[in-house]
Formats: C-alpha cells, structure tokens, sequence
C-alpha cells in the first residue's frame, strides 16, 4: 500500500485524530482525500474533499460510500466514549457506543469492501485502543466496544484476504486530543499517531501498537485473568 497517490477516506475527520490523519495523507502525497463528519461544515483543513457522514446512519453510510468510488484507503476513526458502565449504566448509552465504534465501522467496511477490491485491493484501518484488552469504572463500555472492533477487525482481515485488502488495527493509550483532555499524564501527538500508522500501512503491518502503553497491556494478555488486573491496576495507580 503506497500512501502517494492513495485516495483515502477518513471518518470522524473534523477534528482530533481524524484531522490529523487528513493532513498528514494530503501531506505524504494522496491524491484525495474524502475528509467526512456527521457536521460537514466544521471540516476545516483545505484541500480535502468534505462528505457528511453518520456512521449511526445506514443510509448516511451508503450514500457516503457511493460519493467515494475511488477510494483506495478507508480509516475508521470516528468515535465516541460515554463514560458508562455495563451493569448500572444506561443501555441506550451502551447501544451508541457500539453503534458507533463498532458497527459503524463495519457497515462501512461493507459498504466499500468492493470498491477497494476494484481498484486494486487498497487498504483499511481501523483505529481501536489498548481499551481492546481491558476496562476501567466508567469505560467499561467503551472496553466491549474496542473489544467487539477489535474481533470485528481481525475477522474481516480473514475474509478480505483473497481480495488483496491489507486491515490494519490501531491500539494505542491516550491520544492528546479533546476525548484525553482530562487525564494529566503523556499523551501521544495526534500527527505522530498518524505517521506511525501510516508507515505501519506502507510496510503491510496488520497491528500497529502505536505507543508503550498498549504494547505493555498487549505482553499481558498471557496472564491469568487474576493476574491481568493486578498488573493492570498497578500500572493504572501511576496516573492517579
């Protein structure tokens, strides 16, 4: 997969991640790219082409899909966390963030799997968390979302193997975007986030672990479940 000249369409692109990943693209040389929100008019980097895109909204996926026929690369970067819990929290709260984090992202894989297929094989990413591998009070829903993505993602990796379609999944801790603004500890650039992805892309990567902290949660999934979260609840007392 060669960034230059790609034409990339990239979801929740307005601004965080998504906008950092637009820029950097247009920057490395792709000849479009399809910069989509569920608010077009707060798309504010030049040189992309704006489309409107719920991620919620089937008939928003679809349309978004077919305004895109030459699209060659497809990051799956919107999404959303509530702050809920599984058990006590709001259901309906629960229902959003799957939609959005993983079903999404899916209908949007579907939507476009044979237009990359078409034009050659191309490339997606999808863009998880080191949330995939662990849940905290408060996140446990955004945790069975990144999970849920994460499983979705190594599946359609299998199937859209024989088409020559690389699926790369992106786990990383805090980016410094507005959805880490709270936490007071390192956080990744969001325009170093999107280089390190992309390279990982160009090189033909399946998993890009994109910063210590998800690379040390991923080493401790061998654990016993017991051991898991002792290790996990020492590591997250440092930011307290």
């Amino acid at each position: 997969m060669d960034i230059n000249n790609s034409v990339a369409l990239v979801t929740g692109a307005n601004r965080g991640l998504g906008r950092a990943f637009a820029q950097r693209l247009l920057e490395r040389g792709a000849r479009k790219v399809y910069a989509t929100a569920r608010r077009p008019e707060a798309v504010d980097l030049p040189g992309v082409e704006v489309l409107a895109l719920d991620v919620t909204d089937p008939a928003s996926v679809r349309a978004a899909a077919a305004a895109a026929p030459d699209v060659t690369l497809l990051v799956n970067n919107a999404g959303i966390q509530t702050g809920t819990n599984l058990v006590t929290g709001s259901l309906d709260a629960v229902r959003l963030e799957l939609e959005t984090n993983m079903l999404g992202p899916l209908a949007l894989i579907r939507e476009l799997a044979p237009t990359l297929a078409g034009n050659g094989g191309g490339a997606i990413v999808n863009v998880l968390s080191a949330m995939s591998w662990f849940g905290t009070p408060g996140g446990h829903a955004y945790h069975l979302t990144k999970g849920s993505a994460w499983a979705m993602t190594n599946s359609v990796r299998m199937e859209l193997a024989e088409q020559g379609t690389l699926v790369t999944a992106v786990h990383l801790g805090l980016a410094d975007t507005d959805m880490a603004a709270g936490w007071p500890v390192d956080k990744i650039a969001p325009l170093d986030l999107a280089d390190v992805v992309l390279d990982g892309v160009e090189a033909g990567f399946a998993e890009v672990l994109a910063d210590q902290w998800s690379r040390d949660v991923k080493a401790r999934l061998t654990l016993t479940p017991e051991e898991f979260n002792a290790a996990m609840g020492r590591a997250l007392a440092t930011f307290a």
